[in-house]
């Protein structure tokens, strides 16, 4: 008898999470376990900022899946672009652009998020995301880059607007990207003479009218104040209106020269999902308490693909799609996983929310782990202790550890890799977010299959 075929789509928290505890307590006689992901290595993402600052080299917070003594998944390089739940297939576009089909028994969906973008004029083509590894790295290159330049150029506009530096995006991946690459340029311009530091400056715009307001009134307030008390420019209620390679033009009329658009206002689920042609909750799979899509058999999502209902508050309340959730659901999801190929009854996922932490740079941070509200040096213990404990291995443990420390006493450096130096890259390039097949696709594809006996 052939052994059961699970496949686990992503590599983020969830994903791996999910592999890891497979690997560990499945036998290898039991069933066969794929992993479908464009890169090897699990990325932790709360940590990118520090990536595109400088603060940490990209290799010490992509975690290598390889490692592992356990390790006996197969990884298919590249991107699942559809599934057929009636036919139990995964369409899956491979880094070399070949088509390949994937059949399964069970299929665990943690396919992660994707940037949320909006219909407006020049955004996709100008600007910059921050959710990948590649996009951290590339930003601070451009970032360094308009320093050089600057300092170079003796033409006073063009300084000015290679010196304006825009961030939209009030959340934490926002706020703490201005917050870390600001605190990166004012420490550069003591290398660059030509350069007056009152040139340079930081905006961080969003249309809520509260900062991170997932971290309650005051201690969105503290974190605003010291934004602003660091020089960048805070601006609430307003978001971009027209993006060009050379300025932005807010909602409220204001049109700044500037050639560093960041965007990160929110992620929206994987266009994977929209594939299954199945009951959404804000674009997540409608999953049950264990994970399972109703209709759906032998199909599980959780982290940003699946809107897990949250049993501790009840109501129509759901998990928010943080690491912390996206870890415990990805051990509980392999639990059901197992459970069903023992016929033994799935358990719901529970967890009570720890609390939030915001690493500003140096010493500013503001956290509240388990509802207790600290700022300064606290909070950034709090922070870091918090995302170092969160690292899967010793190895990316002792890497950002050493790194942390030599950034403390040796400061920032200014080197640029010249990755895409001479191409403009944008957020579709990164994300590849029109790769994807739409549900008609994928059972038109799937049913050809069928009709070829393959």
């Amino acid at each position: 008898m052939a052994r059961p075929r699970i496949l686990v789509v992503g590599a983020g928290f969830a994903g791996v999470e999910c592999v890891r505890r497979l690997e560990r307590r499945l036998s290898p006689g039991e069933a066969d376990i794929t992993l479908v992901t464009p890169f090897s290595y699990q990325l932790y993402l709360p940590l990118l900022p520090q990536v595109a600052s400088g603060v940490l080299t990209p290799q010490s917070i992509a975690v290598s899946l390889r490692r592992s003594r356990k390790h006996r998944t197969r990884i298919i390089p590249g991107g699942a672009i559809g599934v057929d739940p009636a036919a139990k297939v995964c369409v899956i576009r491979k880094i070399t652009d070949e088509l390949v089909d994937e059949p399964y028994d069970i299929i665990v969906l943690a396919p992660g998020s994707v940037t949320r973008t909006f219909d407006i004029p020049g955004l996709i083509d100008h600007a910059r995301g921050m959710k990948t590894l590649a996009e951290a790295a590339y930003v601070r290159d451009h970032v360094i880059a308009q320093l050089d330049l600057a300092d170079a150029s003796h033409d006073q506009e063009e300084r000015a607007s290679r010196l304006q530096f825009v961030v939209v995006g009030g959340g934490y991946a926002g706020t703490e990207t201005a917050a870390c690459l600001q605190r990166l340029t004012s420490h550069a311009v003591r290398r660059y003479p030509r350069l007056d530091a009152r040139q340079i400056k930081w905006h961080l715009i969003d249309i809520a009218p509260k900062l991170m307001p997932e971290l309650g009134d005051r201690l969105g307030l503290v974190a605003l104040e010291i934004l602003r008390r660091r020089g960048i420019e805070v601006s609430l209620g307003v978001s971009v209106a027209e993006a060009s390679a050379d300025k932005v033009t807010f909602t409220d009329g204001r049109v700044l020269p500037c050639r560093t658009l960041i965007w990160t206002a929110g992620v929206v689920a994987s266009p994977l999902i929209a594939t299954l042609d199945a009951e959404t909750v804000r674009g997540r799979l409608a999953v049950r308490a264990d994970m399972s899509l109703p209709g759906a058999d032998g199909v599980f999502a959780l982290g940003d693909a699946g809107a897990v209902p949250d049993l501790i508050k009840g109501g129509d309340a759901v998990c928010p799609p943080t690491a912390q959730h996206a870890m415990r659901q990805g051990r509980k999801v392999a639990d059901n996983v197992i459970a069903s190929l023992r016929d033994q009854p799935l358990q719901p996922y529970e967890h009570q929310d720890l609390g939030l932490v915001v690493d500003l740079g140096g010493r500013d941070a503001v956290s509240k782990p388990l509802g207790v509200e600290l700022r300064g040096l606290p909070a950034q213990a709090v922070a870091r202790g918090y995302h170092w404990s969160a690292l899967r291995t010793n190895v990316a443990k002792a890497r950002v550890l050493t790194n942390w420390v030599l950034n403390a006493v040796a400061g920032d450096d200014y080197v640029r890799t010249g990755f895409l130096a001479r191409n403009p890259a944008t957020l579709r390039d990164f994300e590849h977010t029109d790769a994807y097949l739409s549900a008609e696709q994928v059972r038109a594809h799937t049913a050809a299959l069928r009709a070829s006996g393959t």
